[in-house]
Formats: structure tokens, sequence, C-alpha cells
């Protein structure tokens, strides 16, 4: 049986990368569940991160979900790889008696996240060799981004910077103001203090591409700055065309589908920011 591609964000950020989802994949059905009323996760420890998304992710599966995208980079940092690890192979040898991910006629359900494809792209647009990331604390202190890079490309140099401001400005509605700007900046030129041999930016949280005004007004230039949205769409078409077992049970009509813990007018207001549309929502408890 096909069914939608499940995209889970703790919050609103995961709503820059199903847009770019559905701009390069506009055929694919898409279900979106933001934890917003547990938001943000960027603070919290590791095994509640991984609580929280494991309850999402199973939550997804439940409504049919073959395959969901962790559209958060603290649960791409502090949950994807035990679950990937831990939880998949007991849910499919359960679920669908799998064994094993190469058992045919398919390896059961598959959860991926954002940090991979913006590591696998990075050092194609680096010269110096030295990256910088602006993230949450959480992602920051995971290091995820180091620990990957280091693995695809390991004359980077990674130097991470935490942005605990950042998220809630934009859900605030203030990514447009002066203070929005002070802060910004303020990140900024702490990250490029740590190493001014930067040549490049990893936007490490998804709500970040709403600061991108801000952030280019105050980066200097020449560095560039990498919005992960385009390369997580890029890399999840080229994922479905190599895996033919998944591609065919995701199903192709077009449909959209949003979930929130929160209030559905709350996420209504905020989603309007990020999409610059109006959308139906309804409220789900995990």
């Amino acid at each position: 049986m096909t069914a939608p591609i499940g995209v889970f964000d703790s919050g609103y950020g995961g709503l820059t990368i199903l847009q770019q989802l559905r701009k390069a994949l506009p055929e694919r059905d898409f279900i979106y569940l933001g934890d917003n009323a547990r938001a943000p996760y960027g603070p919290r420890s590791f095994d509640v991160v991984y609580d929280f998304t494991r309850q999402a992710v199973l939550r997804l599966f439940d409504m049919g979900c073959h395959l969901v995208i962790l559209g958060c980079n603290t649960a791409s940092a502090k949950a994807l790889r035990s679950i990937q690890q831990n939880d998949l192979p007991i849910y499919n040898k359960e679920r669908f008696g799998i064994t094993s991910p190469a058992q045919k006629p398919w390896g059961g359900n598959r959860v991926l996240g954002v940090i991979r494809p913006t590591v696998e792209i990075i050092g194609s647009l680096t010269t110096s060799r030295h990256v910088g990331v602006v993230a949450t604390e959480g992602t920051v202190r995971s290091e995820s981004y180091t620990l990957e890079i280091a693995k695809l490309h390991p004359d980077i140099v990674v130097t991470g910077q935490p942005c605990p401001l950042w998220a809630a400005i934009v859900e605030a509605g203030e990514a447009e103001s002066q203070g929005a700007e002070y802060f910004v900046r303020k990140r900024i030129m702490q990250l490029l203090s740590k190493d001014p041999l930067i040549d490049t930016i990893i936007l490490g949280c998804t709500h970040y591409p709403l600061l991108m005004n801000a952030i280019r007004r105050v980066t200097p230039e020449g560095i560039r700055i990498v919005s992960q949205g385009e390369y997580v769409a890029a890399s999840l078409a080229d994922y479905l065309r190599r895996h033919p077992d998944i591609d065919q049970r995701c199903s192709t009509n077009g449909s959209m589908e949003y979930l929130t813990t929160e209030s559905p007018e709350r996420f209504k207001e905020c989603a309007a920011m990020f999409l610059h549309e109006e959308v139906a929502v309804k409220h789900i408890d995990l």
C-alpha cells in the first residue's frame, strides 16, 4: 500500500524543508507533523529529544508512512542515529517480519535526516576548507556537523556557533526587525572571530532561512551562506531514484496534510510566515 512521505519537526522550521521538498517533488504526497507543544527541542537533553522524536516517527508510521524525514537539525543530531540503529530494526521485524535491510521484497520503513545531505555537498562549496555552522545550542553541542564532515571531508575545519535566540525571533515574527539584526550580527561576528578563514556558513537550523536577509547584511562579502532545504530536497529525490523499493511505496497524488500538537490556530499563523500561504491543520496528541 502506498502512503505519503512524513516530515517531522519539533516546531515550524521544518516547513522550510517541506517547502523545498514539495518544489522538487510536486507529485508526492506529504504529511507534516510539528511537535509545537513541546518545542523548542534545542535546549533539551539527548534522551528527551530521542524520546520525543521516536514518538513522532512511530505515529507517522502508524499513519501509514513508509519514509519519514526529520526536518529538524536537533532531532537529526540527537535522535536519528539511535532510531536508525536501534528502533527501526525492531519495528521492521515486528511489523513486517524483516530481519535485514536487504531482505526482499523491500527493506522496511526508513528515517532520514537533514544533516547528511548538507555535509555531502559542503566539500564542493568551500574553497578555504574552513566552514562555520550556526545552529541551536543542542546541535552545536552534539558536534554532529563536525563529526559527519570529518568522515567525508577530513581536511575541512568546522567551527560551531550557538544562536539561542534566532529561532524564537523567527517565530515571534520579528525576522526583519532591527532587534533581529542585532542578534544576528552578534553571533556571526562571534563565529568569524573564532575562525577568520571561514568562507562558508551552514544554517544548521531550519528556522534560519527566514533570517537570510539579516544574515546577508551582516556577513562579510565573499562568504557563502548555505541553506539546507534545496540540498535536502535534491538528496531525497536521488534517494528515491536509488531505492525503488521505497519509491514505489510513496504515493503520488500531490496532496498535503498538516498536523500539530499545539493549537491549530497558532500553527496556521506561524505557517503563513514560513510558507506564505494559508494551510488547513489538525491537532494531534503524541
